[in-house]
């Protein structure tokens, strides 16, 4: 199948965007944070708007010819607002990460406290990772998951915001397969007087298909990016109470970033058009029921999933019963055609570079056609790649994942 683009003029990166396409097209894609763009976001993002350096906001940019890139950028601002029924919403960060900045940048000072979800156990690396802007500049502060079932600890994060009062309480995950209470959260955050964010990166696009509860209600601001379960591009969003408007405007332009991307932001306003329709529903409804069924085909064939479950597309598996690690787990699962993440586990005895496990996500999957008819042979051939350094078997067990790669 050809990349479905013309030719670049530049004969090595045709060759490498032909190869990326074939990857793409006979790898089996399981990775949570990615899914496959719609065509009308790929003409988006491939539109006129790429050559356009539109700095500010509507109505009052920095260079001149910003008429139609105005109307585009308030388009794109109402969807996004109308989709979620927020009082503001930004569409210009240019990624999730760049979103959770403009937030920390917003409402905290540098050195001020913030408690998030404790990286290992499936908090994000904008949640206090010492490598990232908001472990170095500001003090991080962690809750954790409960060790007898893996859920949220509530409690403890009930006495950890009364104890410290963080300037910021973040709830949201990269490894953490679960909702979050946002009502309880919202009275915590009361109580402590702090800011309520939730970085919605893994659940938004859940929010919209009308599958799992919205933060919005509760939150005092809601960070997602379009391109893990929205079929969008890369892309981060800010919305917000309206009364911190002023401040969020402010922090995502000028304090974090310049000029946006215009052809992003086209295709933002495509993904959210998209995302009040019944084949999106559908299809994030598809995507949770193949990720449930995933984790209980795994399950049944010895291998224990985190928190026993999933209420989203992602599921975070512990491969020790096989003797390896996640690290050996994804590289083995990468030369049999199936692409995944290691994973650390809560309580991991393993360093972060290798982890007990394997995150697993069924979006890109799905839009390619996976069924839960074709998951048990899946679960099989995923137990057969994790089970051995054989290269002639992992060919095998690829040549049969590209008939499961779906196009």
């Amino acid at each position: 199948m050809p990349s479905g683009i013309g030719s670049t003029g530049d004969p090595q990166i045709d060759a490498l965007i032909e190869r990326e396409s074939t990857r793409r097209r006979t790898w089996l894609q399981l990775l949570a944070s990615e899914t496959e763009p719609t065509p009308g976001v790929r003409a988006a993002m491939a539109s006129a708007f790429d050559a356009k350096y539109a700095e500010g906001r509507p109505g009052s940019r920095y260079h001149g010819g910003c008429e139609v890139a105005d109307e585009l950028e308030d388009v794109a601002t109402a969807r996004a607002r109308d989709l979620f029924g927020a009082g503001y919403a930004d569409v210009q960060p240019l990624s999730g990460s760049a979103a959770n900045l403009a937030v920390h940048a917003a409402f905290a000072q540098p050195g001020d406290p913030v408690l998030a979800l404790r990286l290992e156990h499936g908090g994000h690396q904008t949640h206090g990772s010492r490598a990232n802007f908001s472990g170095r500049w500001f003090s991080p502060l962690h809750y954790e998951v409960r060790p007898d079932d893996e859920l949220v600890d509530y409690d403890q994060v009930r006495e950890l915001a009364l104890v410290h009062r963080p300037r910021l309480l973040v709830a949201g995950a990269t490894a953490y397969s679960r909702s979050f209470d946002y009502p309880l959260l919202r009275e915590i955050a009361d109580e402590a007087e702090c800011i309520l964010l939730v970085d919605a990166a893994h659940l938004a696009g859940h929010v919209a298909a009308g599958l799992l509860p919205s933060p919005v209600p509760h939150a005092d601001v809601v960070t997602f990016s379009t391109n893990k379960v929205f079929r969008g591009p890369r892309g981060g969003v800010v919305l917000a109470r309206a009364e911190h408007a002023d401040a969020l405007c402010k922090a995502v332009h000028p304090f974090v970033q310049g000029g946006p991307s215009m052809h992003t932001i086209a295709a933002k306003a495509v993904t959210f058009h998209d995302a009040g329709t019944e084949d999106f529903a559908s299809y994030v409804r598809e995507s949770a029921h193949n990720a449930r069924t995933l984790a209980d085909a795994l399950t049944e064939r010895g291998l224990r999933v985190v928190s026993g479950g999933t209420d989203t597309h992602l599921t975070v598996v512990d491969v020790s019963a096989l003797g390896i690690s996640g690290a050996r787990a994804q590289d083995r699962l990468n030369r049999a055609g199936i692409v995944v993440d290691k994973a650390v586990l809560p309580f991991d005895e393993r360093p972060v570079s290798e982890g007990s496990g394997i995150r697993v996500g069924t979006t890109a999957a799905t839009s390619r056609g996976l069924t839960p008819a074709v998951i048990p042979t899946l679960a099989d051939a995923m137990l057969a790649a994790m089970s051995t350094e054989d290269l002639s078997a992992h060919e095998r067990i690829h040549r049969e994942i590209s008939d499961l790669a779906c196009g």
